[in-house]
């Protein structure tokens, strides 16, 4: 996974409470099960544990959101207490339960994005775990493809057929591990909004090509991630798209979320239009700082302490900048501000990290001939609108209201809503927001 892409939700940047030490036991190895209980329903989790060599080893499948034996990390059973890690996901999602005595319970909590959720595990025997969805399956209008991406590497993208509209859409999904249909391991319920998305723009008579990024499903640490092999990947959908027989005769919508709308404009002028959802108002180095110091004021951090982790923060992105190693962190600052600088320094996208850190929106939206709209839901906490938009962006600012960073409903107040709690409303049983302004503005594309 790309370890930028972290930031662009709210990270938990203090210490879960610890838990007191019950039981001194350890878990039988074997199959594990459990759900996590959310606003909308549960979550189902189906743990596997093994011993190999004298250490813990563990494999967490999510049925409900294509997540099948994924690799944990720092599986560990001491003083009566299993605990591990969810790699490559935002939010710094952990678990920290007590063993039971018969060591066929573990209960605790599950934390991720500065929200923790209670958890039991019950062991189920050997049995192995229920298999995960193998893959996106076409609905009704559409079909699976792959094409070649950026120096050829194949792309598995969905087309979905439309209607007279005189565009096709190309869909370049959001930041992390968001797959085609914008769904992420982060989202603690099943969420496609990006099928939502393209559903919603065929009933304006718009077809659409939706793809996987290049990392999604990979395991290899050495694959290109790089700014030039993302952007390439759009301009090869773009191409591909113009091959289709669904969108023969048609101009090419490039729509981007989140930070696909970012990477969009690199590439925007290979399409006909372009349209910007919950674009990122400022450079991804500027949304990384500006989203960490607003955890820090909500938890209520002495200034002191915010200053040290802001502090060390700054210099991290300063290293990066100037390709020097990661600066030691001085007494004081968070592990979650010790795990993003970890992951922003990754080597297999350190180049992607530091070509994109300064990349600045308007600079690019500035140069923009095509048409264009940027839509921003008013209730979005994760980028959000910036108080001006600058005169040198010629196109049309839309505001949705009621809409979150997923352009889904959300009626809550926004000063109640922060990473974690925002969260409850990307499922797929929240419905969009009213996106008429949406609407009327592509009944102008010609």
């Amino acid at each position: 996974m790309n370890p930028l892409l972290r930031s662009l939700t709210l990270l938990a940047v203090l210490v879960p409470p610890a838990l007191t030490q019950t039981v001194q036991s350890a878990p039988k190895p074997g199959h594990w099960e459990g759900a996590l209980q959310l606003p909308h329903g549960k979550l189902d989790l189906l743990l596997d544990l093994r011993m190999k060599d004298g250490a813990w080893q563990g494999a967490l499948t999510i049925p409900a959101q294509g997540v099948k034996d994924l690799a944990l990390e720092n599986v560990a059973v001491a003083g009566g207490k299993l605990s591990f890690v969810l790699p490559g996901i935002p939010g710094d999602p952990r678990f920290e339960g007590a063993i039971a005595a018969d060591g066929q319970t573990v209960t605790g909590p599950f934390s991720q994005g500065g929200a923790q959720l209670p958890l039991t595990l019950r062991y189920t025997g050997e049995a192995p775990p229920v298999a995960a969805p193998s893959g996106p399956v076409a609905r009704a209008g559409e079909r699976l493809v792959q094409f070649p991406g950026f120096n050829g590497f194949p792309l598995n993208g969905t087309v979905l057929a439309g209607g007279a509209h005189p565009y096709f859409a190309v869909m370049v999904a959001g930041s992390g591990p968001t797959d085609r249909d914008w769904s992420n391991p982060l989202i603690p319920m099943p969420s496609h909004a990006g099928r939502d998305v393209a559903d919603w723009l065929r009933a304006q008579g718009i077809g659409s090509l939706r793809y996987d990024k290049r990392f999604i499903g990979s395991k290899d640490p050495k694959l290109d991630i790089s700014l030039d092999a993302q952007a390439g990947d759009i301009k090869a959908a773009i191409a591909e798209a113009r091959t289709l027989p669904e969108a023969k005769g048609k101009k090419i919508l490039l729509v981007g979320h989140s930070e696909g709308a970012l990477l969009s404009l690199v590439v925007a002028d290979h399409a006909d239009a372009v349209l910007l959802l919950s674009m990122p108002g400022m450079s991804m180095g500027k949304l990384i700082l500006a989203q960490v110091q607003a955890q820090l004021t909500e938890a209520g951090a002495p200034a002191g302490v915010s200053a040290t982790n802001m502090g060390y923060l700054e210099s991290v992105l300063d290293t990066i900048r100037r390709n020097q190693p990661l600066p030691a962190a001085p007494s004081g600052v968070a592990p979650g501000i010790l795990a993003l600088a970890k992951g922003l320094t990754r080597p297999e996208s350190l180049s992607y990290v530091r070509d994109t850190l300064d990349l600045d929106p308007w600079v690019l939206a500035a140069r923009l001939s095509e048409p264009s709209a940027i839509v921003w839901g008013d209730h979005d906490v994760q980028t959000w609108r910036p108080p001006t938009v600058p005169a040198s962006y010629h196109g049309l600012v839309l505001d949705i209201p009621d809409a979150n960073h997923l352009l889904k409903r959300e009626t809550r107040p926004r000063g109640e809503l922060n990473g974690a709690t925002a969260m409850t409303a990307y499922g797929d049983k929240t419905p969009m927001a009213d996106l008429t302004p949406v609407a009327d503005w592509l009944k102008t594309l010609k």
